[in-house]
């Protein structure tokens, strides 16, 4: 029998969009308010609850890793568990992910492909359509979105990145 390698982790980061359907004296209105990363950090404490409340006992400590279709890939990655973060003064989805040995370049852009679908159309959607009660009214977040600046990248090459361009803006002055 092969050993199994010791466990790694990756985290894998999405910008969060949210609604805000403002309460006032005739109930919640019609139209959201459109939030994003760095109007979301005060909500940062009411979304991890409610992804809290999302998870299911039969997922266990895999989370969303019962849910791989790839059985190659479900057999390398144990765990998927969502979550938020604050970065650089916004909030942010994180998908955290355990696995046996680091995943190599097809398998990430595979365990990639498959939390967009999750984002999308599976625990996220699902998500999005649960309120949080807020003092303003109630907002409905979402780890997915159409649009050209939605995107899914590893810890690393986002927040390299992100320091490279700031290193070059300073560089400059």
């Amino acid at each position: 029998m092969s050993e199994k390698k010791e466990l790694t982790t990756l985290r894998l980061f999405s910008p969060l969009r949210a609604g805000l359907y403002i309460r006032d004296e005739w109930g919640v209105g019609n139209s959201p308010v459109e939030l994003a990363g760095a109007e979301l950090c005060a909500y940062e404490d009411k979304i991890r609850e409610l992804i809290a409340r999302e998870r299911l006992d039969s997922e266990g400590e895999r989370g969303l890793a019962v849910y791989l279709d790839d059985d190659a890939l479900g057999k390398k990655v144990y765990s998927m568990n969502p979550t938020v973060e604050v970065w650089q003064e916004e909030l942010w989805g994180v998908l955290e992910v355990k696995s046996y040995g680091e995943l190599n370049a097809a398998e990430l852009k595979d365990l990639t492909d498959e939390w967009c679908g999750q984002e999308s159309d599976g625990w996220g959607e699902g998500l999005e359509q649960r309120p949080i009660e807020t003092g303003e009214g109630e907002l409905y977040v979402s780890f997915w979105h159409f649009g050209s600046d939605f995107f899914i990248k590893p810890e690393e090459e986002l927040k390299h990145s992100q320091n490279q361009g700031l290193n070059m803006q300073m560089g400059g002055m």
